[in-house]
């Protein structure tokens, strides 16, 4: 046998060995077409949107005072204390008594309508609002921990993955329909 030609068997031999060898760790260690999912967690935003809750309040209030200085009072008051100092006593005791009972009658009369006045109210109803706010949480994405072969990772998806992700070429396909079990 000529150099050239041992040379080819050898090189022939060595070629088919190679391709042999990539071709039995192929079988023997296939990359995985799937990636385990080991755990899924939701992430939220959350919304508040304010708006107004309103109800009515009945308010009390002093009425107006139509006789701030109880003049009326006071008027009463003394004519009746006049009338009925006037009653007691006689000549110039009369007289003191019924001054007297005049002063007493127009002290009483004034705190009577005093009194009559700081008790007499009005009532209206006012319509009181407040600023409420409605609260709305709303799943955006999903973090997805997953293990690929022996290594563990790590992603942000959009959707929920289901159990296994597909993987092409070593790579996650994210956008790639769930995987079925």
């Amino acid at each position: 046998m000529n150099k050239s030609m041992l040379a080819g068997v050898i090189a022939g031999a060595v070629a088919v060995t190679a391709i042999g060898g990539v071709a039995g760790y192929k079988v023997l260690n296939p990359k995985p077409e799937f990636a385990e999912v080991l755990a899924v967690e939701p992430v939220t935003e959350t919304t508040k949107t304010p708006r107004q809750v309103c109800h009515d309040v009945v308010v009390n209030e002093q009425a107006p005072i139509k006789d701030p200085n109880r003049i009326a009072g006071t008027a009463i008051g003394a004519v009746a204390g006049g009338l009925l100092g006037s009653q007691i006593g006689g000549g110039k005791g009369r007289t003191v008594a019924t001054v007297a009972g005049a002063a007493a009658g127009g002290y009483a009369g004034h705190q009577v309508q005093k009194g009559m006045q700081e008790k007499d109210t009005t009532s209206r109803t006012e319509t009181r609002c407040k600023t409420v706010y409605d609260t709305r949480s709303k799943t955006v994405a999903y973090d997805v921990r997953y293990r690929l072969g022996k290594e563990e990772g790590q992603v942000r998806m959009d959707r929920q993955p289901g159990p296994r992700i597909p993987v092409k070429d070593g790579q996650l396909q994210l956008n790639a329909p769930a995987a079925a079990p």
